[in-house]
């Protein structure tokens, strides 16, 4: 036994006051990239959201100041400033320095609440490198300032007004966060979605951090939820199948429910479902509950109207939400979340309200439109005949390939490891290519697949179409876990999918292609880190025997410079144009090999945005394209074209 590894009370810490968040940051803000970077922003401001539920905030205004300093600021009936009868302290303080403090956990402060747990403010002043509170309450402005969650001063009066607010303004700490930069298009898109929650606030957005060119965008939506489903479809760029947006909503007592929903004509569904203004990404019982009545209500109409005849099989849930755009938005007194970022909704008296709430509105809506019912039904009915297709063509697959010597694709070179741990497969473009990386691979671990044929752009197609595109059905079979409904990651052969391609516009065009695939239909490979992007150099710099291999135009100079040496010598420069113009020796050492290859993993930040670029991207309208290409064009600064 090591003595040194003694484990008794003195082991045991008990961390004090905002300690225990500086220590483990990730279990209150999620993590310490740029999703925690930008939680900060949002615990704030949906406190002041919280001040607009209670009918208190008309105004909110968000600054990005130089040096990526945050600035919330609201007309609400500002924090308390009264001594706080337990503590002895000034409320404003405790609410900055005090775990779980807040208004929220009973009496009449609020009855609807995002910030439940009451450590949001708390939270971003101990991650914060400094915080000051400046609190308008009709009569003076009090000021107090904290550094890394300890206050450094007392609360005290700064001026006079007869307005009301909250004005927080705040540093993140480099000590904590990875990454210190601010993406307006971020807090852009979490803004919106609180001014369209909340029909009729005023949510300014403003980038100051460049005094030439500041940005500004103020957002207020008369029409709430609906106005997002129709910005959902313009921002696409998708064609509606029926004009009006439909809207339900239902009350009891303190608790409301809402639904917004369209229909279009893309093969995607949209569903965004949120409580108390929070966007609960995992969904909870209020989507549950949307889901099982959607279909519930269809089959029943179907039936009732002979749509579905006898021998047909009721629409599945994916049937019915197909091209479906739909805002799930409630509000409730004791909301049950699961963890501080609220990912899902954990009140099942909600299910059944919502339930209710889509059966009776949505038949009674179908009973009196029904050229609509028939128009969004007739494609449930399509979705449901090409998901039958889909399952024919993935049985004829099967039956195939357990036919042939082996399952694989025959143009697949495998590994001879078999442990997914450590296998890798490069998805490869052209045969050309194909051979250099079989060649140039380690059998032991690395498999190729070299891609042939038209590739499908999975954008405008259904899953029965991928099972007859004779380019992605290999990448099925090869990966061996499935796809769409059936996708078994346990049964996912290859730990790391690479997609190697030219560095050129053709080659971003299939890697885009491939990528709109794994998202569409194998969105889970994306999600838990499977999938990356080789990067193959763009030049081989040559003086003698010293080479270097270049990645970007930069570096490529900087060779240059090196090699050249001072007096200038001749540097030989070789543009690869293709993968297929290296040796399977160069292929290796650049782009295959562990030790000093780069590779980028393809991460999703956030689904809502990537189905939108992908929508806009690769959908059929030319407008939504050409503005996201032209504002976007900036980021593209090593294009080769």
């Amino acid at each position: 036994m090591d003595t040194n590894q003694v484990y008794d009370e003195s082991q045991i810490q008990v961390l004090e006051g905002l300690e225990a968040v500086r220590k483990r940051p990730g279990m209150y803000i999620g993590s310490t990239g740029p999703r925690g970077l930008h939680h900060l922003v949002y615990e704030i401001v949906d406190n002041s959201i919280d001040e607009a539920l209670a009918g208190f905030c008309s105004k909110i205004t968000v600054d990005i100041l130089p040096g990526d300093i945050i600035c919330v600021q609201d007309d609400g009936r500002g924090i308390p400033v009264g001594i706080q009868p337990k503590l002895g302290i000034p409320a404003v303080t405790v609410v900055f320095t005090v775990l779980h403090a807040g208004g929220k956990f009973g009496g009449s402060g609020y009855k609807v609440s995002g910030g439940l747990h009451g450590v949001g403010a708390s939270v971003v002043n101990a991650l914060s490198s400094w915080l000051e509170v400046e609190i308008s309450d009709g009569s003076h402005i009090y000021y107090q300032k904290f550094e890394r969650g300890v206050q450094v001063d007392d609360l005290k009066i700064i001026g006079d007004t007869e307005k009301t607010g909250t004005k927080i303004t705040f540093k993140p700490d480099n000590e904590i966060f990875e990454d210190l930069h601010y993406d307006y298009d971020t807090l852009l898109m979490r803004l919106r979605e609180q001014a369209f929650l909340n029909a009729g606030i005023h949510i300014n957005l403003r980038d100051l951090r460049h005094e030439e060119n500041p940005i500004s965008k103020d957002l207020c939506y008369s029409g709430g939820i609906r106005s997002f489903v129709e910005h959902i479809h313009k921002r696409k760029g998708l064609q509606t199948i029926h004009d009006e947006v439909l809207y339900l909503s239902s009350q009891n007592g303190d608790t409301t429910a809402e639904v917004a929903m369209q229909y279009n004509e893309s093969y995607n569904e949209v569903i965004m479902s949120f409580a108390n203004n929070i966007h609960t990404v995992e969904g909870g019982a209020h989507e549950v509950g949307f889901k099982t009545a959607l279909t519930r209500v269809f089959n029943d109409y179907a039936r009732r109207h002979g749509i579905l005849k006898d021998s047909d099989k009721n629409f599945s849930g994916e049937d019915v939400r197909e091209g479906l755009t739909a805002i799930i938005s409630v509000k409730l007194t004791d909301a049950q979340f699961e963890g501080q970022t609220k990912a899902k909704l954990g009140n099942t008296e909600i299910r059944t309200m919502i339930d209710t709430l889509v059966n009776e509105k949505l038949g009674e809506f179908f009973e009196e439109n029904p050229s609509i019912a028939k128009a969004v039904i007739e494609k449930s009915l399509n979705a449901s005949r090409a998901r039958e297709a889909a399952r024919k063509a993935r049985e004829l697959t099967r039956r195939k390939t357990a036919l042939e010597s082996t399952s694989l694709p025959g143009k697949l070179a495998d590994c001879s490891e078999k442990n997914n741990d450590y296998t890798e497969i490069y998805i490869v473009e052209g045969d050309s290519a194909g051979g250099s990386a079989k060649q140039g691979r380690d059998r032991t671990f690395q498999a190729i697949l070299p891609l042939w044929g038209k590739m499908l752009n999975v954008e405008k197609s259904r899953l029965d179409k991928v099972y007859n595109n004779e380019k992605l059905l290999p990448v099925i079979i090869a990966l061996g876990c499935g796809v769409g409904d059936d996708l078994d990651l346990s049964k996912l052969r290859y730990g790391k999918v690479i997609i190697m391609a030219d560095a050129d516009v053709d080659g971003s065009h299939i890697r885009t292609l491939l990528l709109t695939f794994f998202f569409r239909f194998m969105r889970p490979l994306i999600e838990e880190g499977h999938i990356y992007l080789a990067q193959p150099p763009l030049f081989k710099l040559s003086r003698g025997k010293q080479v270097r291999y270049a990645y970007t135009d930069r570096q490529r100079d900087e060779y240059i410079a090196e090699l050249a040496g001072e007096n200038g010598a001749k540097v030989d420069i070789q543009r690869y144009k293709g993968l297929g113009e290296m040796n399977p020796s160069q292929l290796w050492e650049t782009t295959m090999d562990p030790e000093s290859r780069t590779m980028i993993r393809v991460e999703m930040e956030d689904a809502a945005r990537a189905d939108e670029i992908f929508t806009i991207l690769m959908g059929d309208k030319v407008g939504p394209r050409r503005e996201f290409i032209e504002s976007n064009a900036k980021y593209a600064n090593n294009l080769d074209i």
